[in-house]
């Protein structure tokens, strides 16, 4: 068990041993698409409370391993354990773990037919069973809270990119989700657009949620993070803290992705 002083976590293989109890366990994850292996023997643990970011170039696994973690996709072998539980194959128990663990997409999927509102009221109510009045209440303290309360009426198409995007953390945040995945959140937005959501992530860091995000934004991973996670090819290549990983990159393969992000 790792103590409360400020020293480098432990590490058990390439698991970073972390306070705070697992909740997300991923062992020996292997996945291909038809001959390309797209995840090669992944292993990390993820605790609660803890903001993983992972990074890497394109084609490195990363989105596969965010829609792994909530079966968007499947794996051809080894395990993946949310909260103590093996992640379910379908049905029933599939539905439940997916309520509790909110999904951001970079299209922000959003219901197009449905109202600000009703879009981050809807799960709530047909999922945990809630009365609309509460619902109702619930969804404008969120949309409150990611700043588009004045929004809630309004259409999805009626509202800019950055907008959309925090409607859709807000409908996960309605669910009061366990884990929340985000797979590159900022990568269809405006520059100027970009901000806005980065500042209701960082927020949510801040308030404890357990947060894996996949995404190219190095300045949210440098201040939001605990760990970095870096793919390259499949693989975890190196996982790191922010300051370690960004000011002393142990590999070769991080060095030379920094070397080219980090000069632009």
């Amino acid at each position: 068990m790792a103590s409360d002083a400020p020293t480098a976590a432990p590490r058990t293989s390439n698991i970073a041993v972390r306070r705070g109890e697992p909740l997300v366990v991923i062992e020996h994850v292997d996945k291909h698409f038809g001959d390309l292996h797209v995840l090669k023997d992944i292993d990390t643990v993820v605790n609660r409370g803890e903001v993983v970011v992972v990074i890497g170039p394109s084609g490195s696994g990363k989105s596969t391993l965010c829609r792994a973690i909530n079966r968007l996709e499947t794996i051809d072998s080894g395990r993946i354990v949310i909260d103590g539980e093996p992640l379910p194959e379908e049905g029933k128990e599939l539905a439940r773990l997916r309520a509790d663990v909110g999904m951001v997409f970079q299209s922000f999927n959003l219901f197009a037919h449905k109202t600000v509102l009703e879009n981050v009221t809807l799960g709530p109510m047909r999922v945990r069973g809630m009365k609309r009045k509460d619902a109702d209440e619930r969804a404008m303290q969120l949309l409150e809270r990611v700043g588009v309360a004045n929004q809630a009426e309004k259409m999805p198409n009626q509202l800019s990119g950055g907008q959309q995007q925090r409607v859709a953390i807000a409908r996960s945040l309605a669910m009061n989700p366990k884990l929340i995945l985000m797979d590159e959140p900022t990568s269809a937005l405006d520059p100027e657009m970009i901000n806005e959501v980065l500042d209701v992530m960082v927020g949510l860091a801040g308030d404890g949620m357990t947060m894996i995000v996949v995404t190219h934004e190095m300045g949210f991973a440098r201040k939001a993070a605990d760990r970095v996670l870096f793919m390259a090819d499949g693989a975890i290549v190196e996982e790191a803290p922010p300051e370690r990983f960004f000011t002393n990159p142990t590999s070769d393969r991080a060095k030379d992705f920094l070397s080219k992000i980090l000069e632009h």
